[in-house]
């Protein structure tokens, strides 16, 4: 008899239990037993067997409804030394595991790629590909399960901020989750009316200054002034923090996971740019109400949409049908309507040897469509007298010096 295990590693994402759900059903409709291993990686690198549960269909049935993860997950790396690599294929051993389902992003992912290594060749492992960031190698056009519903979600929010901001004269800041990419947060802006989304990826080299990153949100502002409206909602993707100095004061404290990243929920973005933007415009006499807000968390574990079911249900089925026919060491992808399962070796990245990161292509037409609806300082507005005289009266500058602020940041 067959044994699966399934584990969850990585944040939460809208659909997990769909995964984990119709995985167990097939598993055990195709004669197989299924084991549930509980918090990711983090007991089996221990060589503790005891956390597992056992899945039966009766018991998964109607999972795919709910948010979260019933078999719970966390960030344990397994790929940080190689002993913690053998307890993990030792305690697979242990429990009789043959085959193995991941469910998590990129870092769970490398994970199940030297599992696999480690096993060479005992335990046959496939990856389901899993974040509300939307940043793995899939194919264009192809969402990471969770995003969507994610996206809605957080569209639900800028809507409603969008709203109080017009009714009491204000703007708003919204930090948006998405650690290296800003689908989410270009998504939820431009879904829910935002007047300005800045994401990493419009930022050219290796490195963001702060000072770009005000100038971008506060020209939006100006602009917003010398049209007659003071208030807006600015949504900026949390992947900026990721790209600056590390030894910028923001930054050089802040804790990190066990993968080396910072904690980026844990560095205060919102209220550093709030007060960077309202200290401008202040010493130049412009007063305007900033508020700030983090999405994220709130994301993670809500119910899936109907899309996120039918996707997840698609793709837990599709890695047991994957494992059983002798496939391993891929991610299970859903590409027009059929499961195609990426060898590991095609979504590495040659370079760090991990796995690659989607980011969203600002060459696209999808990319100035959703820019041509933001409130922009454009190179238009600093060369028409009358746009630019207006904008420097509502930024309390002379013309050439807004000239000389603003531009370049088309």
């Amino acid at each position: 008899m067959a044994t699966f295990g399934i584990l969850v590693g990585g944040g939460p994402a809208p659909g997990i239990n769909g995964v984990i759900g119709s995985a167990a059903i097939h598993a055990a409709r195709s004669g197989a037993r299924v084991v549930g291993l509980l918090d990711g990686f983090k007991w089996l690198m221990q060589g503790d067997v005891g956390h597992t549960r056992e899945l039966q269909p009766e018991d998964v049935a109607q999972i795919h409804l709910e948010g979260g993860s019933i078999l719970h997950t966390s960030r344990a790396n397994p790929t940080k030394n190689e002993g913690d690599l053998e307890r993990v294929v030792d305690s697979l051993d242990r429990l009789g595991i043959d085959h193995l389902v991941t469910i998590g992003g990129d870092d769970t992912s490398f994970s199940a790629r030297r599992v696999a290594q480690t096993a060479a060749g005992r335990i046959r492992v496939v990856h389901v590909p899993k974040t509300i960031d939307n940043d793995l190698p899939l194919p264009p056009g192809v969402p990471t399960f969770g995003f969507e519903t994610a996206r809605e979600q957080a569209a639900h929010v800028v809507q409603a901020l969008v709203a109080d901001c017009r009714s009491t004269h204000r703007w708003f800041f919204v930090i948006m989750m998405g650690r290296t990419a800003g689908h989410l947060a270009l998504g939820a802006g431009l879904s829910g009316g935002a007047a300005v989304t800045v994401i990493p990826e419009e930022f050219p080299g290796d490195r963001i200054g702060i000072d770009a990153l005000v100038r971008v949100v506060e020209g939006a502002i100006v602009k917003r002034l010398s049209q007659g409206r003071d208030d807006g909602v600015a949504v900026i993707a949390e992947g900026v923090a990721e790209r600056f100095d590390p030894d910028d004061p923001i930054l050089k404290d802040a804790p990190r996971d066990e993968h080396g990243h910072v904690r980026l929920a844990e560095v205060p973005l919102g209220k550093v740019l709030r007060t960077a933007v309202g200290e401008s415009l202040a010493s130049r006499g412009v007063k305007i109400a900033l508020g700030e807000k983090d999405v994220g968390y709130e994301l993670r574990c809500v119910p899936p949409t109907a899309f996120d079911r039918d996707y997840t249900r698609d793709l837990g089925v599709g890695a047991v049908r994957a494992l059983l026919a002798g496939t391993s060491e891929a991610m299970i992808t859903r590409q027009h309507s059929g499961i195609v399962a990426v060898p590991f070796e095609e979504i590495v990245d040659a370079a760090t040897g991990r796995t690659q990161v989607r980011q969203v292509d600002i060459r696209t037409d999808s990319y100035a469509n959703a820019r041509a609806l933001q409130v922009r300082i454009e190179p238009e507005d600093l060369s028409d007298p009358a746009k630019l005289a207006a904008i420097a009266q509502a930024a309390g500058l002379s013309p050439d010096e807004a000239r000389a602020r603003y531009g370049g940041l088309a």
